[in-house]
């Protein structure tokens, strides 16, 4: 994988990390996704390689094997959106308006193969409108993904809600070869123990994630990372997860 990126990548990487899995982890994602050196570094800064292992989501029980990495990779525990200048009492409008005025700044913040669709997508449903705030697509796991943006803490009836947005997006407008649609939850603030019961009776893929407008890490974060066996299975995963 080494001789696969350029050195100045690899140098960025050795310095910035020093556990040997950090490591394989960037030098696996920068190939895959073909990360520029600042990319790379503005991703080791942000502490990508923790957020990506420590998110929440039910993709192990409603994603197929063949796209279920891919899928956890598509979902981050927490986003920095440090792009957008926001004051700390902001309401879910200006939230929504600061991502669509700095669209590509979020696009990359979302991690790569994501492509805008639209905000404040419409669904007629029973004669009744309803609104997805943002709704996207993924290049490599072939799907839409719904967006639902809260200013507060995460309540369980919000997956509700997105179970319901994501079975009418897959009745009235996922094409035949697409995968099931996801939906990811981006709170203020959530309780990780009300989260895990509450997507293991979601049938539907949802993640659940918060956003910041820092970059510092939690300390707690650290403590919910998967053992170094599951990261290192994780991370030598990556390779084979949808080649084909």
């Amino acid at each position: 994988m080494v001789a696969e990126i350029s050195w100045t990548k690899i140098c960025v990487i050795t310095e910035k990390c020093k556990d040997p899995l950090e490591r394989e982890f960037y030098i696996k994602m920068t190939k895959r996704y073909g990360w520029t050196k600042d990319v790379l570094i503005n991703n080791i800064e942000n502490h990508a390689y923790e957020k990506y292992l420590a998110n929440q989501t039910n993709f192990d029980e409603t994603v197929p094997e063949k796209y279920r990495l891919q899928a956890k990779l598509a979902v981050k525990d927490d986003y920095n959106f440090d792009f957008i200048e926001m004051g700390i009492e902001h309401s879910e409008a200006e939230l929504e308006a600061g991502i669509i005025n700095n669209i590509r700044a979020f696009l990359s913040e979302m991690g790569g193969d994501f492509s805008f669709i639209g905000n404040q997508h419409h669904l007629g449903i029973a004669d009744d409108d309803y609104y997805i705030d943002l709704l996207l697509y993924h290049r490599r796991l072939r799907c839409l993904i719904a967006i639902e943006l809260k200013i507060g803490e995460f309540k369980p009836e919000y997956a509700g809600k997105m179970q319901f947005y994501l079975t009418a997006l897959d009745e009235t407008m996922k094409l035949p070869d697409e995968n099931p649609s996801i939906g990811i939850i981006i709170c203020k603030s959530k309780n990780r123990t009300r989260v895990e019961y509450t997507l293991k009776s979601s049938t539907k893929p949802i993640g659940v994630a918060t956003y910041s407008f820092y970059s510092s890490l939690p300390e707690e974060m650290r403590t919910m990372l998967p053992s170094p066996d599951e990261i290192a299975a994780i991370i030598h995963g990556f390779e084979n997860d949808n080649d084909d």
